[in-house]
């Protein structure tokens, strides 16, 4: 297809920045083009049949805490378009090997009470924290430039900006509310020894409270569909399988916005780049891959503890100890034989997943960038340690490890699903150092996925921004 020139800008990829970026833009009253090499939409966000006939599974994200908190989609009318949450009892389970486990629950003190002797100290840590939520929220999903209200972030940044490790030791005395809060900051897929790993936990958990972590009834791909309809609605255009190789295939004097990280920028769009810039997106570092495997199953996962069947996510890691070792040796290139698991089961709270009586996970753990084993049989025993006879209900399954990811979906770059380490550094140089990271210097271009501040996540917020941004320049 030839593209002629004809709208004010065009987006290359179609995860919810791209989309997001293309609403915001629409909103505004400009003719926009959203460009996607797969032949499907959403980046993250799909769903297929990827086990059995009859079984929904998210292909990529599939919790979405940050998508009913972010500012931009509660602006949108996304349930006209048929996007309906669902929030199960409790956000998240950590079970322990004793048969217990603590819950994340919509109630500080609820979640308080599911750890012990460690109640009250829960408490102190997260009441002041979700007292500043609604002042919290725009810093979080902001362009992590100029502060709007300095003191709700400095009060959260008092904690946030400590390892994970020092936060968990230094809160807690015992190992269920360590491993608890261990697990939370594993998010980060960062090592817990290092900042600013627990500002991840930390903002998880909040949002756990204020917001939960939903799911999308019908699988992510409504969240894709429901983005996507209201940009049809108000005159934009959607394009699937065209990859885009290089900027020249885009027409002249339009704005064109790359939801792609700086890897597939300096390919495709190089040449038209100045040189310190290139060199700083060549600076930029991704971080640890994942491998994901989903299940088709005769019945619900047979917990051990019957509180996680409350949870539409469970994480899969014990103590404290055993989560840091498992997302430090990542780091180091190598596996961890009891890794750090991040499962969620949303067929137990949306009966549309599966067929009548049968049931749907998705698990992954990290691994090395670009790490080419298998991690099946490690990443179910992990399972079956916390629920035994987990196997002998599994119908089917599939697994992918990084490379299969990034061949589906190139922004995964070597199984990377944040669009670069999270790191301090790229926390707040995300993907280079400038005032503005979302325009691009010396072209009418913008850069608008996950590689620019706030980072990971279905929120939408990083479109926003450049759209922001460019809307601001024009």
């Amino acid at each position: 297809m030839v593209l002629t020139g004809s709208e004010d800008s065009y987006i290359v990829g179609s995860g919810p920045n791209g989309l997001s970026a293309a609403i915001a833009l629409a909103r505004s009253g400009l003719r926009v083009c959203v460009i996607e090499g797969n032949p499907s939409f959403g980046g993250c966000a799909r769903s297929a049949e990827l086990t059995l006939p009859g079984f929904v599974h998210d292909t990529g994200s599939a919790v979405h805490p940050m998508a009913t908190a972010s500012p931009f989609f509660k602006s949108l009318p996304l349930s006209d378009y048929g996007l309906e949450w669902i929030q199960p009892p409790a956000a998240m389970a950590h079970p322990f090997d004793d048969g217990a486990s603590a819950l994340l629950c919509r109630s500080v003190q609820e979640t308080a009470e599911t750890l012990g002797r460690d109640s009250r100290r829960y408490s102190d840590l997260f009441t002041p924290l979700i007292e500043d939520w609604d002042s919290l929220l725009p810093e979080l999903l902001g362009t992590m430039r100029m502060p709007r209200r300095p003191l709700a972030l400095a009060r959260f940044a008092l904690k946030a900006l400590q390892p994970a490790t020092r936060l968990a030791k230094g809160c807690f005395q015992d190992e269920r509310a360590r491993g608890f809060i261990a697990g939370l900051c594993a998010h980060s897929i960062l090592p817990l020894e290092e900042t600013p790993a627990s500002a991840f936990g930390l903002a998880l958990g909040l949002a756990g409270h204020a917001v939960g972590w939903p799911i999308p009834k019908g699988g992510a791909g409504n969240i894709t569909a429901a983005l996507a309809g209201y940009l049809t609605a108000m005159g934009g255009k959607l394009i699937a399988g065209r990859y885009i190789k290089s900027a020249d295939e885009l027409p002249a004097g339009s704005s064109v916005f790359w939801d792609v990280t700086p890897a597939q920028l300096l390919r495709m769009a190089g040449l038209k780049l100045p040189a310190g810039y290139r060199r700083s997106l060549r600076r930029y570092r991704y971080g640890p891959g994942v491998f994901k495997v989903d299940w088709a199953l005769s019945q619900p996962i047979p917990w051990k503890s019957r509180a996680c069947k409350l949870a539409g996510t469970v994480h899969l890691g014990g103590t404290l100890e055993e989560i840091v070792m498992s997302e430090k040796i990542v780091w180091r290139n190598k596996v961890s034989q009891k890794p750090f698991v991040l499962l969620a089961q949303p067929s137990l709270f949306d009966d549309s997943r599966a067929p009548a009586g049968k049931h749907t996970a998705w698990a992954y753990c990290h691994v090395p960038n670009g790490y080419q084993g298998d991690m099946t049989d490690l990443i179910e025993a992990q399972v079956e340690r916390f629920a035994p006879g987990f196997r002998e209900v599994i119908l089917a399954r599939h697994a992918v490890g990084p490379a299969e990811l990034e061949r589906d979906n190139p922004n995964l770059v070597g199984g990377d699903i944040s669009g670069g380490a999270q790191s301090l550094r790229q926390l707040f140089a995300r993907p280079a150092l400038r005032l503005d990271p979302y325009r691009i210097p010396g072209e009418n271009m913008y850069i608008c996925s996950s590689s620019t501040p706030p980072g990971a996540g279905v929120h939408g917020m990083c479109g926003f921004h450049a759209a922001a941004s460019y809307l601001k320049h024009i």
